[in-house]
């Protein structure tokens, strides 16, 4: 099976030697995302911006894939403090308002000023 890197401008740089995404076969899988914005570099102080912002990028990850959040099937939340969990959440189910993809969550060490990372597995094959 061939593995495709996605790209696309406008996609978040990564901060190291990986890809945004690759596709293998019928999936995508997503490198976990910040709460930077790629336009400007810039990181939002609450959760429930960063939130926002992981979500915008992953999307826009997708779309260089040729899908969208709708092919989500698993997310993996880290988070630098998980008394967060509640706001984090009400961020996240605006983006996934219904059938949203299995998950888990987990409280991690996070470098200084991101409060969460987000990474993706979509499917684009036939269901």
């Amino acid at each position: 099976m061939a593995k495709v890197v996605v790209r696309g401008g406008g996609l978040p740089k990564p901060a190291g030697p990986y890809s945004p995404a690759i596709m293998a076969g019928d999936y995508v899988f997503c490198a976990g995302q910040v709460g930077r914005n790629p336009a400007t570099g810039e990181m939002g102080t609450t959760i429930e911006e960063q939130t926002r912002q992981v979500l915008l990028n992953l999307q826009s990850i997708l779309k260089a894939a040729g899908a969208s959040l709708d092919n989500a099937v698993k997310t993996t939340v880290f988070m630098a403090d998980m008394n967060e969990f509640s706001r984090m959440n009400a961020e996240y189910t605006k983006f996934f308002p219904r059938d949203p993809p299995a998950r888990s969550t987990v409280g991690v060490t996070m470098a200084p000023g991101i409060k969460v990372e987000i990474e993706l597995v979509a499917c684009v094959g036939k269901k």
